[in-house]
């Protein structure tokens, strides 16, 4: 691209390693792409390009600098989540883009208008209430979706560049704290409506004993299904045999957005 569209949406995520295949980046394009208005621009940082649908524009993955001591950090303290979506929050990562990117995680399905979570609260970082913290009455943000502004908020990757060590431990080593944290201790952040953002085994699967008899639920206006955890997407689309809670009868909705859908817009060999 030669120059920035003001009007363009830009959508991306990140694909490290190889625990998911490049179908769940092409269904997620898909499913930006079929509930999103006018033009998209979807960016994949990755290593591992091969097998991305050719509207997919990559950018490639890179080690930063600092990446050894976080994962010093992490692994002093015992911690295992990796934190590599930090290279996402780095100015000048995606080549001739400014203005505000909208971001996914790989397990996420798209089941509706987009639109109202790009427009919502511009000029600040945006997520959902995570479900957990939530519930405890605590805040932080969940990372599955989430808005930002790379040069506006360049103090995201900023940060952990100038203190990796002291920001992993700062955050538990825990991605979607820091992002929340540093956002809001810079009066940058704002929820994203926590009814368009639901959790699969928080807002779709019935409660025990029901889950055992009766199929998942797609809550009305949401947008974005999220499958943290267990069931993971694949799980949930064929059922999942896991014990009392979070046993899972097969879902057909997730199945048609996440599968069907996209394999109607793509093609087989993408989806």
């Amino acid at each position: 691209m030669e120059e920035d569209d003001q009007d363009m949406i830009t959508a991306c995520c990140i694909k490290w390693g190889k625990p998911f295949g490049p179908e769940y980046a092409n269904r997620l394009y898909s499913g930006v792409r079929r509930n999103t208005v006018g033009d998209l621009r979807f960016v994949c940082v990755t290593e591992h390009p091969e097998g991305l649908h050719s509207d997919i524009e990559v950018v490639p993955l890179e080690f930063e600098t600092f990446d050894d001591e976080m994962t010093k950090a992490h692994t002093e303290n015992g911690w295992s989540n990796e934190m590599r979506k930090i290279t996402l929050f780095k100015p000048g990562l995606i080549p001739n883009h400014s203005g505000r990117l909208m971001g996914f995680d790989l397990d996420v399905v798209i089941t509706g208008d987009l639109m109202p979570i790009w427009n919502h609260a511009p000029g600040k970082v945006s997520m959902r209430h995570d479900w957990i913290e939530k519930r405890k009455g605590k805040g932080t943000g969940h990372g599955s979706v989430f808005l930002f502004d790379p040069d506006q908020h360049d103090y995201l990757y900023g940060d952990m560049a100038k203190d990796p060590r002291g920001r992993v431990i700062e955050s538990r080593g825990n991605e979607q704290r820091y992002t929340w944290s540093r956002a809001l201790a810079n009066g940058d952040f704002e929820y994203l409506p926590e009814d368009m953002i639901v959790s699969f085994k928080h807002g779709c699967l019935p409660t025990w004993p029901l889950n055992y008899f009766k199929a998942p639920v797609l809550p009305e206006g949401a947008a974005v299904v999220c499958t943290h955890g267990r069931p993971k997407t694949a799980e949930a689309v064929t059922g999942y045999p896991g014990l009392l809670h979070r046993h899972s009868r097969p879902c057909a909705w997730m199945k048609d957005h996440w599968i069907d859908r996209a394999k109607a817009h793509l093609g087989d060999d993408y989806a």
